[in-house]
């Protein structure tokens, strides 16, 4: 096995063949563990429809959640990239969903996480502001902040995300996302350090760019629920 960080390698499990960290403590914070199938004994009925399993009526396992399915009720394959599978996999209809409406986050959300946008960044009480361009490192492991000086934050360190707005939209549209309050705690310690990041140049790049932020949070919570 490789000791390069982010080296990656193929591996084949039941659900099919999946791209994966050689070294999983170097894994996305938005990842998920494959779920334990539910076994075959436990579900003689679809857990969706209540149809009955015999020879004709075959089980599937949805690769998301794990629970047992008729054809009809899970035979869909979709991209499921939280799971680093190379190909789509079959998904229950609601498992389905969901991964459709992440494709969007992985399509084009957090390409503009990496690409980054310019903020002006305070350390807690601070009154000092630095010009920093902030973006998400190509493994999602951190934010780096790259100004006169250096900051990087690891996003499973982060405990809470909180989006500011510039107030209501003319038309009573969205407002516009501004600035963001970051807490977050420091290596080997539980000290809550904060940080917050205004938008400098390129407004609408940095608003689409915390946009993309908000929807990265959510992503990242949910990893810590599963």
């Amino acid at each position: 096995m490789s000791a390069v960080p982010d080296g990656k390698k193929l591996v084949r499990s039941p659900s099919g063949l999946r791209m994966v960290p050689e070294n999983g403590a170097f894994s996305s914070p938005f990842y998920f563990d494959e779920p334990q199938w539910v076994p075959d004994k436990e579900c003689p009925r679809c857990m969706q429809c209540d149809t009955k399993f015999d020879f004709l009526t075959r089980k599937h396992h949805c690769r998301r959640c794990g629970k047992c399915f008729c054809d009809k009720c899970c035979s869909k394959k979709v991209p499921l990239p939280r799971m680093c599978f190379v190909d789509p996999v079959r998904q229950c209809a609601e498992c389905g969903l969901l991964s459709q409406k992440e494709m969007e986050f992985y399509d084009k959300q957090l390409k503009l996480l990496l690409n980054g946008g310019s903020f002006l960044v305070t350390q807690g009480n601070s009154e000092k502001s630095e010009a920093m361009m902030c973006r998400l490192s190509n493994n999602h492991r951190y934010l780096f902040m790259v100004g006169v000086s250096h900051l990087q934050v690891e996003l499973a360190r982060i405990s809470s995300v909180q989006i500011l707005t510039d107030g209501f939209a003319p038309g009573g549209g969205n407002s516009r996302p501004s600035g963001m309050l970051l807490q977050y705690k420091l290596p080997a310690s539980q000290d809550i350090q904060e940080l917050r990041l205004t938008a400098h140049e390129e407004r609408k790049v940095a608003a689409s760019w915390l946009a993309a932020m908000h929807k990265a949070a959510k992503l990242l919570y949910e990893s810590r629920d599963q």
